[in-house]
Order: C-alpha cells, then sequence, then structure tokens
C-alpha cells in the first residue's frame, strides 16, 4: 500500500483536483470562500441546500461550477461561460464611454417586478434552471430598460448570485491562502497581508536548497510559504518554546508531496541552542510531545466544528461548510516532524541559511537575542509585528549589541484597483495596514 502511494504521489498532477486534496471554494466571486477536502462524501452548504463536492474531483483548478436541480437533487455542474457573452460584455464596455441614459428618472419603490415570488417557486418546481429564472426576471422588470449599462449588469449579477450561484475551484497555494485568511479571519494570520509574507521571503533570502529557521505563530502560513518556495530542497525548521509546538493546521492546505513534507521539521529551541554548543544529548522526548495535526486527519471533518474547538485550527473561513468523514486513502501527507539528530548537528556547526519571525503575541527581541546566534555569520533576518514600538526596541537593542548590520523598519503598502472602462479608481474598501518588518543581516559582534 505504501509503495502505490508513493507512485501516485510522485504521478500525480498538480494541476488537477484528486481524492482528498485540499481546494479552495471561491462562491459568488468572494462573497464566501470556503477551504474543503474532497471526498466522495463530502459536501457543501449553500444557502439552505447541500451539494456533493464529489462532481469536483479530477477537474483541473480554476473550473467554473454551477448549481442546479438534477435527478438526484440538488449538484454542482462544470459551467463554461459562453464567448459570446464576453464579445457582448466588451460591446458594452465600449458603449458606456458615450452613453447619455442616467437613473435618474427611476424610482424604487418595489413596483417594477411583475414575477411575484410565488412565480419563481413554480419555475423551480417545474424544473427551470437559475439562468432561466434571472432572464425570467429581466424581463418583467418594467425599469431594466431604462437603466445605464453598468446598472444593467450589476442588476443581472446580482439576481444571478441569488438564483444561480457560481463556485470557482481555485488552487491553495500561498498568496490565496493568505488572501482567503486576510479578508475573513485576519487575525488569526496575526494580521499577515500576503505583500508582507512576500517581502518576509524576499528579504531572507529564501531559495532552493536553504536551511531556514522560522518562529511561526500564524497557524502554519509562514511555514507553508517557505516550503513552497524551496520546492522540496533544503530544510524549513519551525522551532518554538518549551515542550509544546505551535500549530500548523494551514500547512495541511499546500497539498504538499511527502519530498516537500519530509522537509518541514520542528525542534525546541533548547535542543538548536544544545546543539550549536556541541552537546548531543537531546532535552524532551518529541514522541511524546502532542500531535496537533493528526485529530483532523483521520477522524470526521466538520469545518463548522474544527472552526470553533480551537482558535489555533485555521481549517475553514465558512462556518456553514461542512465536510463530511475523511478516509483513511484520502489521508494528507504528515508535516512537522522532529528533526533527526543529524540535522540538529549540521545546523550547529554550520548555522541557518536565514532567520523568518512572526510572532505577534511575543517580544521581538525576546527572541531574536537567543535566535540570531543560530543562524550564520552575514546571514539575512527578518522580523513581523503588526505594531512598530516593539521592532523599534529590538532594532535599538540590536545596534548596542552590535549584532547586526543594515538594520531598517519597513512598512508594505499595498493599494487594491478597480480596473474597468470609465470607472477605474482604488476599491472602495481595502487594507489600509500591512505590519511592519524588521530586517537585517547578522554579523560577528566579537
Amino acid at each position: 500500500m505504501s509503495q502505490n502511494n508513493l507512485q501516485s504521489d510522485s504521478l500525480q498532477n498538480p494541476r488537477v483536483t484528486w481524492e482528498g486534496c485540499s481546494v479552495l471554494l471561491d462562491i459568488n466571486d468572494g462573497d464566501r470562500l470556503v477551504f474543503a477536502r474532497l471526498t466522495s462524501g463530502s459536501t457543501l452548504k449553500i444557502g439552505n441546500k447541500k451539494f456533493s463536492l464529489r462532481p469536483l474531483i479530477g477537474c483541473p483548478f480554476g473550473s467554473l461550477f454551477q448549481t442546479k436541480n438534477g435527478k438526484e437533487g440538488p449538484c454542482l455542474s462544470r459551467f463554461i461561460p459562453s464567448t459570446e457573452g464576453n464579445n457582448a460584455e466588451e460591446k458594452g464596455d465600449c458603449e458606456i464611454i458615450n452613453e447619455s441614459r442616467d437613473n435618474r428618472a427611476i424610482i424604487d419603490n418595489n413596483k417594477a417586478q411583475s414575477l411575484t415570488g410565488e412565480d419563481i417557486d413554480a419555475m423551480r418546481r417545474q424544473g427551470a434552471k437559475g439562468d432561466e429564472i434571472v432572464e425570467a426576471l429581466i424581463a418583467n422588470s418594467a425599469t431594466f430598460e431604462k437603466k445605464t449599462l453598468f446598472s444593467q449588469e450589476k442588476y443581472r449579477l446580482k439576481k444571478q448570485k441569488k438564483y444561480a450561484p457560481r463556485v470557482l475551484l481555485r488552487r491553495p497555494f500561498t498568496r490565496s491562502i493568505c488572501e482567503a485568511y486576510f479578508k475573513k479571519y485576519p487575525a488569526r494570520i496575526g494580521f499577515l497581508r500576503v505583500d508582507a509574507l512576500s517581502l518576509l521571503l524576499s528579504m531572507t533570502n529564501v531559495t532552493a536548497k536553504s536551511d531556514i529557521l522560522v518562529v511561526d505563530m500564524v497557524g502554519g502560513l509562514l511555514t507553508g510559504a517557505v516550503a513552497e518556495r524551496l520546492g522540496g530542497t533544503g530544510y524549513v525548521c519551525n522551532t518554538y518554546l518549551g515542550g509544546t509546538p505551535q500549530s500548523m493546521d494551514i500547512v495541511r492546505m499546500f497539498n504538499f508531496n511527502n519530498d516537500i513534507c519530509k522537509r518541514i521539521v520542528r525542534a525546541p529551541l533548547n535542543d538548536l541552542r544544545l546543539a550549536q554548543s556541541g552537546t548531543s544529548k537531546q532535552i524532551g522526548t518529541h514522541e511524546d510531545a502532542p500531535d496537533m495535526e493528526s485529530n483532523g486527519l483521520t477522524s470526521s471533518i466538520n469545518m463548522e466544528e474544527v472552526s470553533k474547538s480551537s482558535e489555533h485550527k485555521v481549517t475553514d473561513l465558512d462556518p456553514d461548510a461542512n465536510v463530511s468523514p475523511t478516509s483513511k486513502m484520502s489521508k494528507a501527507p504528515k508535516a512537522g516532524e522532529s528533526a533527526s539528530q543529524e540535522a540538529l548537528k549540521l545546523w550547529g556547526e554550520n548555522g541557518f541559511s536565514s532567520l523568518i519571525i512572526a510572532a505577534p503575541d511575543l517580544d521581538p527581541w525576546s527572541l531574536v537575542k537567543d535566535l540570531l546566534p543560530l543562524v550564520s555569520y552575514s546571514a539575512p533576518f527578518a522580523i513581523y509585528h503588526q505594531y512598530l514600538q516593539p521592532l523599534a526596541n529590538c532594532m535599538h537593542n540590536l545596534q548596542l549589541g552590535k549584532m547586526a548590520i543594515g538594520l531598517q523598519i519597513s512598512e508594505p503598502w499595498l493599494r487594491e484597483y478597480q480596473v474597468l472602462p470609465s470607472r477605474t479608481h482604488p476599491c472602495m474598501q481595502m487594507s489600509a495596514f500591512g505590519g511592519y518588518i524588521l530586517s537585517g543581516t547578522r554579523i560577528c559582534s566579537s
């Protein structure tokens, strides 16, 4: 069985979904974002109906699905947008520039629609599709033709989201996972925005065959981002204080294979310091340490229960989505094993290639003074924190101790634009704050 799993793992197409993989479901163009694990019994709740996720298995990432009423009840069917609609939309965008109509004469008194709720229910009982209901609503609207082209498209999109919801199958990788969590639950990832995460990886020169030391208290997002960039080469060592490691649940969503998962290891800070001092004896048994990930792999996974049971377990972004029990054959590879004695000895002699810290709940200087000696000389490091003052104090102490050069505090800035004909402008709702990053290069202080 293990040989078959290794063979199927090596032949797995990363662009196509498979049973047991994690996916990001984008419902109605970002209105809801749901992480789910695809199994034959997984379901997704949209409104008051449950839809099976079986049709999503074997489909390429980026596929679009639409809800419909099948013979066995509600289901998701593959939806391919027509090219005629795209051409009409482009033509309409060109006409918006010279359009003279406006909506000043339209009175919103809820009398423009002649189609009642009973008529819509009757159409549903007769098996009408969601697109047919939308077209019927447009045909029975007395003010639709009087609206501008932009208002017409807005009206059509609003009705389509209500009567014909669409689900976009997205591949979970660093950017999509970070953006999804930052949009819904930013506190779970320490308010780490995607541009700040990119700067952390760039400032610390995370490249292939590097050994990266990380302090990840953002749910495993930083560890997964580093492992994704390493691509199965080098190591990412997630260190922690005490005997209980931090949760790395988000790493499971990256769909890493066995080769990459073996490169993600854990080691207590005390063991790393003992290895550097030349002591081979480990303190504490890693086998007795509690495993914070195994519970969600073999037992039944209910997204609502997981999100409510622990604040550290960030499996789902929407509490309305339910996933049925996961079979053992779709079990994801396990990441975060204890670092071997050989690896600890090697890191103790040569040091790590770089250091990345994302611990919003701890004081940066209390971590840096113990972790910076573990990296090699001339190695870059970067520290993320939500607030400026803790990083300023850490920078001052590093300057006094002559432990690093090239120290600077950066504030990432990101603005998202809506780009449409005649209405290009910054988005009305966007993040105005992305935290701060302290970066520098370690030197010999003696």
